[in-house]
């Protein structure tokens, strides 16, 4: 962006919002009867039309500002903050099985995963838990299986998906072919008190075949956020694990899928598998569907590309693939007789501070109302241009350049020739 000098920046940042110069709005109905916290969905729609991260958007009770929170739902993957690492306690042998012990913190947690180093494997892991590192009185959680069927181009898990938990200590059977020294460790995930929800902003059925690879276009407009891609495959084939690219693009012309057609910037890498088989006496059923990414938006319109990776295999028969957002809620306090609507589209405008949000507590029975059509505001009236002459009309600017140096040229010709006479 070309800076702009401190006056029009000043201007610009000290912007305040008025409804003529919002260009668009939505209706937020609320029953009559009802009052208190409410939270509404924020549509995807709506990041197109307003500024970058939701600065510009504005709600008005009547003609009246009124203080909101902007929430984003937590992220699917789990954060480096809510995991905890540890290493295998009394690690051993018992019985042909691998043993060991695992202190917890005190804290609920769910899924554990197992660090083995062993490859090419299928094994039985039983799991109980206990509030003695003894394991008096435990209580079974599950038997779990784990695999590594790389050789078979399935993938890997090593993940237990534990029922909610809060044992102080975990106890550990692994059945053969692990053996101790393959165990270098675990990883258990807490639990949060949000679950995940997410928004499809973009969907697409039909892909184009290129390399050996399955390749999904999206066209997503400016400032829309991408958080994971979920791909929903047909009936067959059961088993499936196949690698996947996503990169992002500007969206020029359509990329005919020629290389070196422009340049993209990768987004993520990952793994879709989806295992349901018996083998070796092990019943394996298995899903990773979904592909996280950072949701950062683009600031102009974007191609989105999705490849996926078929080697050898015949294309999956997916019968979508789509492009996902946390969701976004706009909470606030309605009040009864009030006529609520949000606006945006006022891109003079920073994000609002209000006491609301640093204040705001949620409440499990908060009013949940929908966000009505967009239209556009009947008042609407664009902002006068506070940029300075020279911003708003560049190429006069260069004109006069060049015409000063034209006649500078002219004037300096004349006089070299003035000399030589």
């Amino acid at each position: 962006m070309k800076p702009l000098p401190w006056l029009a920046l000043f201007a610009l940042v000290n912007a305040t919002p008025e409804i003529r110069y919002f260009h668009y709005q939505r209706p937020l109905p609320i029953p009559p009867a009802r009052s208190g916290q409410s939270c509404v969905s924020i549509p995807a729609e709506i990041f197109a039309h307003a500024a970058p991260s939701l600065a510009d958007l504005r709600l008005y009770a009547n003609t009246a500002e009124t203080p909101y929170v902007l929430r984003i739902a937590p992220s699917a993957t789990i954060a480096p903050e809510l995991q905890t690492s540890m290493s295998p306690l009394n690690l051993g042998q018992q019985h042909g099985q691998s043993t060991f012990d695992a202190e917890l913190p005190k804290t609920n947690y769910s899924d554990v995963q197992l660090n083995i180093t062993a490859q090419n494997f299928i094994a039985t892991a039983t799991v109980s838990g206990s509030q003695t590192p003894s394991g008096g009185a435990s209580t079974k959680l599950g038997s779990f299986t784990v695999f590594d069927l790389s050789s078979q181009k399935l993938g890997r898990s090593t993940i237990l998906h534990l029922p909610e938990s809060n044992f102080s200590y975990l106890h550990f059977q692994i059945s053969s072919p692990i053996k101790p020294e393959n165990i270098a460790g675990l990883t258990i995930n807490h639990l949060t008190e949000v679950k995940p929800q997410f928004t499809s902003i973009a969907e697409s059925t039909r892909s184009v075949a290129k390399n050996r690879a399955s390749i999904f276009e999206f066209t997503l407009p400016a400032n829309v956020p991408i958080d994971r891609v979920l791909f929903i495959p047909g009936p067959q084939p059961i088993n499936f694990s196949r690698g996947v690219d996503i990169d992002i693009a500007p969206a020029i012309q359509p990329s005919n899928h020629d290389d070196g057609a422009g340049s993209a910037d990768h987004l993520s890498s990952g793994n879709i598998l989806r295992i349901h088989t018996t083998q070796n006496g092990h019943q394996i059923d298995e899903e990773h569907l979904a592909i996280d990414l950072v949701g950062t938006p683009s600031a102009a319109t974007a191609l989105v590309t999705v490849t996926i990776h078929n080697g050898d295999d015949q294309p999956l028969n997916l019968q979508s693939v789509q492009l996902q957002m946390r969701q976004r809620s706009l909470c606030f306090e309605a009040t009864p007789g009030s006529s609520y609507t949000l606006d945006y589209g006022d891109p003079a405008l920073a994000a609002p501070q209000y006491d609301y949000a640093s204040l705001f507590t949620p409440q499990a029975d908060a009013i949940q109302p929908s966000a009505g059509q967009e239209t556009s505001n009947p008042q609407y009236s664009s902002r006068s241009d506070t940029r300075p002459f020279t911003e708003r009309y560049p190429a006069l600017l260069w004109g006069a350049l060049i015409a000063v140096v034209a006649l500078l040229g002219a004037i300096a010709f004349r006089s070299g020739n003035s000399l030589k006479t």
